[in-house]
């Protein structure tokens, strides 16, 4: 995801802003912190022009993280 959205060159409140969430809520998805909601996955990939498999790896939770 920080690939796409410097490709974009936009900050990661600017990110934030345009689907609806804080700043910090970027930085974690970028940290693979946190698992977006399917709603949020959606918004972020249509930002980038890009499917949410292209934009997220989602594993079992059994394998760790995102």
């Amino acid at each position: 995801m920080h690939e796409y959205r410097k490709e974009l060159n936009i900050q990661q409140a600017e990110l934030a802003e345009m689907v609806g969430v804080r700043r910090e809520t970027i930085g974690k998805l970028e940290n693979g912190k946190y698992n977006p909601p399917i709603k949020l996955a959606m918004d972020i990939a249509k930002v980038f022009g890009k499917t949410v498999e292209d934009v997220f790896i989602f594993l079992d939770e059994d394998d760790g993280a995102m």
